[in-house]
């Protein structure tokens, strides 16, 4: 089969090239996620602090930098 001019569906996950971690950055990497922070990392530093965050869709939590947060408030 010809697949040229084809258009096709595929997993991220699946790309064999470039890193598929490159990939979601470039299609996503400045796109602003909301979550729930669950925990603080207690650094001794406001700026040097981090907060785990529980993201609606992300399997894991997430770790960010305090001084790298948008926003807050409450849900």
């Amino acid at each position: 089969m010809d697949f040229r001019d084809q258009w096709v569906q595929f997993k991220v996950c699946d790309v064999y090239y470039p890193d598929p971690t490159q990939v979601l950055l470039d299609l996503h990497g400045n796109d602003v996620l909301t979550g729930k922070v669950v925990d603080v990392s207690d650094s001794g530093s406001h700026t040097e602090a981090f907060v785990v965050v529980e993201v609606e869709g992300v399997a894991v939590p997430v770790v960010v930098l305090v001084e790298r947060l948008l926003g807050t408030g409450t849900a």
